[in-house]
């Protein structure tokens, strides 16, 4: 183990132990850590970044807030956040401009801004996501680079992704939906060992090269068409070998251990029926991936554009995506508003829990940013003007809160009346053509300290918030 690699497990552990309590003989004291390695300690403190998506968006009659500034009034849908008040920033008016008129890319383009016309046919191309980008920064600091959560395993289909996370190539990196098995991945022991685990790793090398050679070899008889094919083949193929490489890399590092309390609601299968038990089950190991220090970076899909839980336990038995199709009905309004505030509840649960834990002299949440909403606004005809966007944390990497940013507000005739076509068409046509939410994704990216200027379409950061 190289020292670097000693200094970083000896403060993964000092924190882990002392943020859960662990049951463990003798935890590492501070006093044991070499001054040198705390001075390290000091100087590059973890910046973190989550990204929570909603689909088919919301009820704006009650998700939208009327008074913009410090002084505003909570929505109904929002409400339940009312403690953690001064540790977010609600946006009104946000929108992606690659994104207006594409209805069914909301999730694949919510953090790469993208232009991907799902209407016209063409090739599907996508880009770089944001989180990717803060990844290549801060990820040699962590087991993993990043941490790709979802409703539903894999990549999804084009169109219809089941992933935030793209990559350099915009190829969509797979995203994980089971507790447990994320659990085992991030804590569990290697299968047979890790001498066993090294011997599958090198055995993936060797068929990823073959492969790579008769790629190679096959793309010189191809036609253009046939070749644009294979070359975003090869881009998978080199992202699963970056990554083989790195899982290699950590292998002689060990893992954190968690105390069994602590570890058993994850040894068990929380089925999607209880739509709120698996939420907070799947916010409950983020907080837990991001305390122990495995990633720093996090993409949550709460549900996809065509995977929307049903909540039976407040008697809502319509999936999301039904909801969403309302046609203006008042009693299905009421229950997408009621699924709203449901999933503001255990957004509430995540920010108790960040919050709650510290991270040093801070609270996690302090730093952490957490950028929560969706790439949609008003489902039944598919805009996507006036996005649900709120950021909280991340006051200890220098965002101020407890404000409601309101680009629409400067555009209007008159106060918000919160009726269903005044909602209808503040989704629409943006207001405001600079409230773009690549600055948002911007101001994030400089504050995680990715060297960046602008991010796709972006204008600059966000100054209400730095």
């Amino acid at each position: 183990m190289s020292n670097i690699q000693s200094q970083h497990w000896l403060l993964n552990r000092r924190h882990f132990l002392r943020g859960l309590g662990t049951t463990m003989a003798l935890p590492l004291l501070d006093a044991m850590v070499p001054m040198r390695v705390k001075a390290a300690v000091v100087a590059s403190k973890p910046r973190r970044s989550v990204f929570v998506y909603i689909p088919n968006g919301v009820n704006g009659m009650s998700w939208q807030c009327t008074k913009a500034g410090r002084d505003y009034a909570l929505s109904p849908s929002l409400k339940p956040l009312a403690k953690h008040r001064d540790d977010f920033t609600v946006f009104s008016g946000l929108h992606h401009p690659n994104g207006i008129g594409q209805a069914h890319v909301c999730a694949d383009t919510w953090l790469t801004g993208a232009k991907i016309d799902a209407q016209g046919g063409r090739k599907y191309e996508n880009t770089v996501s944001c989180d990717q980008m803060m990844a290549e920064t801060v990820g040699q600091n962590t087991r993993f680079s990043s941490l790709e959560l979802s409703i539903s395993s894999g990549t999804g289909h084009p169109f219809g992704t089941n992933t935030l996370a793209f990559s350099r190539d915009g190829v969509p990196l797979p995203a994980e939906d089971n507790p447990k098995t994320i659990f085992n991945r991030l804590f569990g022991e290697e299968v047979g060992g890790i001498a066993a685990q090294r011997a599958r790793l090198t055995k993936r090398r060797s068929v990823l090269d073959a492969v790579w050679e008769d790629a190679k070899s096959l793309r010189l008889e191809l036609g253009n068409d046939d070749r644009t094919k294979l070359d975003e083949y090869l881009h998978a193929v080199r992202d699963v070998e970056q990554r083989t490489e790195r899982l290699d890399a950590w292998l002689d590092i060990p893992k954190p251990v968690v105390d069994k309390k602590l570890a058993a609601p994850f040894q068990r299968d929380v089925p999607k029926a209880q739509a709120g038990e698996y939420w907070r089950t799947m916010f409950d190991i983020i907080v837990l991936a991001l305390r122990t220090d495995m990633t720093r970076v996090v993409t949550y899909m709460n549900g996809s554009e065509g995977n929307g839980l049903a909540i039976p336990e407040i008697g809502i038995t319509q999936a999301r995506h039904n909801l969403s199709h309302h046609n203006g009905d008042p009693l299905i309004l009421e229950r997408l508003a009621t699924s709203d505030a449901f999933i503001m509840q255990q957004f509430a649960h995540f920010l108790d829990e960040l919050r709650m834990i510290q991270d040093g002299d801070e609270a996690l949440l302090d730093r952490t940013m957490v950028l929560f909403g969706s790439g949609m606004s008003y489902g039944h005809s598919h805009a996507n003007s006036n996005l649900p966007i709120l950021l909280a944390g991340g006051r200890g990497l220098g965002l101020k809160h407890g404000q409601h940013l309101d680009y629409n507000k400067p555009h209007l005739k008159e106060d918000y009346t919160l009726s269903y076509d005044e909602w209808r068409s503040l989704c629409g046509k943006p207001k405001d053509d600079k409230a773009r939410l690549n600055n948002v994704l911007l101001t994030m990216m400089q504050k995680m300290e990715v060297k960046a200027e602008k991010f796709v379409d972006s204008l600059g950061p966000v100054s209400e918030l730095i």
